[in-house]
């Protein structure tokens, strides 16, 4: 089963230019040239339904390998994985966040993705383990309050919300996968010093919210003056964005 894995894998990555939602094939007892069985595959899938089923739908017209699709949670399908261990049925696990990735991965569950596989996406947006792969990207935003920030008084980056004149002006939902996420990607980038001197900064600074769709509310409301959410699905027409 793995050469379809990494088939149906090398799929997802070439239909993005773009990669940062991760993607991998898992271990499996069966021998690397075993040739895809009669049921197909298997994957857990804590992508967006909808998206996941165009992929699915593609592959399988593609190469007529079937492919059986179980839903759930980033972390409830991790660690369902973890637990299945060697004798879990899932072939591929597609993700929105990493620490679910990491969850697998340390767990010893994945297998290392081919040359082929890994070649169409940037260096930056796969481990050097070559365990796991991007598929698609999302941008992080800030969003706010067009009646309380105009553009030039906008922060310039992330890292500006750490500054003393941002204190209880923006809010986060620092609770959830989707900021450990963002948290991932600033320790990646600035290191472990900037990271957290930027998140002590954040304990003082951010008024913290219960999921995004609150935090975006509470912009909206006036209550803040911007949020970082992970997904502006509900920004307003009011609201502007920044990336």
């Amino acid at each position: 089963m793995k050469i379809s894995r990494s088939r149906f894998v090398r799929s997802l990555a070439l239909a993005s230019a773009l990669a940062a939602l991760p993607a991998v094939a898992l271990t499996g007892s069966a021998s690397a040239q075993t040739a895809p069985s009669a049921d197909g595959i298997t994957v857990y899938n804590a992508q967006h339904a909808s998206l996941t089923k165009e992929w699915v739908e593609r592959f399988t017209r593609e190469t007529g390998i079937k492919v059986t699709v179980r839903n759930g949670s980033d972390m409830e399908l991790g660690n369902q994985i973890v637990q299945e261990g060697a004798a879990s049925p899932a072939d591929v696990f597609l993700t929105e966040n990493s620490p679910a990735m990491a969850l697998v991965d340390n767990a010893g569950l994945f297998a290392t993705l081919n040359a082929e596989t890994l070649a169409p996406v940037p260096e930056s947006f796969r481990p050097a383990s070559g365990h796991w792969v991007g598929i698609a990207a999302r941008s992080t935003v800030f969003a706010y309050n067009t009646g309380k920030l105009t553009q030039d008084k906008l922060p310039k980056s992330l890292l500006d919300l750490a500054n003393p004149e941002w204190k209880g002006r923006w809010a986060a939902s620092p609770a959830g996968a989707d900021f450990q996420a963002i948290v991932g990607a600033l320790l990646q980038l600035k290191g472990e010093a900037a990271t957290a001197s930027w998140l002590k900064a954040m304990k003082e600074n951010a008024k913290p919210y219960r999921g995004n769709s609150v935090a975006m509310k509470a912009v909206n409301a006036g209550e803040v003056e911007g949020a970082v959410p992970w997904q502006p699905r509900a920004i307003r027409p009011r609201w502007r964005r920044r990336g």
